[in-house]
Order: structure tokens, then sequence, then C-alpha cells
């Protein structure tokens, strides 16, 4: 089975051909050789995941699968939120700036509890389905860990007592909530 995962982050196709291994072949935004600015205007992670899948679903007529993905920190309602990707600048990605605003945000908080959730919409034959991953865990106080990417140096998963970075991406794609959420998406797509 093809299938197109809408993303031009490496770094996520990566991961998500790491998880599924050799179950289905997954094809990028470029490999469709589409190469839109996909617009992601929904207030939750599910909405900019169908939007993101009915964008190619209804452009290029190929079966999608889109995620998004928060950071969503206890002591900050939630924030960054849907707006993860973007949190120190709202018009460009920049992991650095957005993790140094994190760890200045929480400066003295002792509330470092937080949460990692990953919203996978799946559009198959023009039906939408969401899969959904969670990991608990805290922010550290400091980077640490040099694997990985964005949060991984600062975001620590429950019961490991360390950060992803530190962890590695082997461990990381077992536990992390993307594994979590494809892991259904993987179910979903095998029991057809």
């Amino acid at each position: 089975m093809k299938i197109v995962f809408a993303t031009n982050n490496a770094h996520k196709l990566s991961e998500i051909k790491a998880i599924l291994g050799d179950r289905m072949e997954i094809l990028s935004l470029a490999d469709i050789d589409c190469h839109d600015d996909i617009p992601e205007t929904a207030d939750t992670l599910e909405g900019n995941a169908l939007i993101k899948a009915h964008w190619v679903y209804d452009r290029y007529g190929l079966n999608c699968f889109a995620d998004d993905t928060g950071l969503e920190v206890e002591a900050l309602n939630g924030a960054p939120g849907v707006h993860t990707a973007r949190y120190a600048y709202p018009d460009r990605h920049d992991p650095e700036a957005n993790t140094q605003k994190l760890l200045a945000e929480l400066q003295g908080s002792d509330n470092r509890r937080a949460r990692f959730r990953t919203a996978i919409a799946l559009i198959l034959n023009g039906e939408e389905h969401v899969f959904e991953g969670v990991v608990n865990g805290e922010i550290s106080t400091e980077k640490r860990g040099t694997e990985g990417f964005g949060y991984d140096p600062v975001f620590s998963p429950e019961e490991t007592g360390k950060t992803f970075a530190e962890l590695g991406v082997e461990v990381k794609n077992q536990i992390s909530h993307r594994a979590r959420a494809v892991a259904k998406l993987a179910e979903y797509l095998q029991n057809l």
C-alpha cells in the first residue's frame, strides 16, 4: 500500500518510516511534487492534521495521513500547544528559540509537568479517521542530550529520568507520542 504522509519535515518522515518499517510505502509531499505551504489555521491539533490530510487528498486524490503535535505544559495552561512549532516566532520555525523561550517561562516554577500529544488524521478513500498518542513527562531545567530534534533536549518522559535527546532516537521511536499515534494508525491500516 502506498500512502502520503503530508510533511516536508525530514525528521518526522524518517521517524515515521522507522516506526512503520516496510509495512507500507510512505510518500512525502516532495515525492508527489507538492510544494504548497499548507495552512495550519485550526485551533486544535486534530483540526490542523485534518486540514493537511484533506489538502493532499482533495488536490491529488491520494490517500494521506498528516500529523500535528503539541507540547502542553501544565504551568503554562497548556501552552505552547497548537503553537509548539512556532512558539518563539509566529512566522517561522526556530527550535532553539522555542526551547529557550520555554525554559525562560518556566524559570523558578516547581510545576514542570507536561505532555506531548500527537494527533494523526487519515483520509482513506474519502473517510476521515483520527488517532492520538500521548506521553506524559516533565520539562527539565536545562538542555540535556544531543539526539532528536525540537524540544527533545528538555522533555523527559515519565519514569525514564532522561530527556528524549538522552534516550536516543531508537528508544524515543518506541515510546514517544508520535510512536503511540502511529501504532494506532498502523493497527487500523493492517486490519483493513
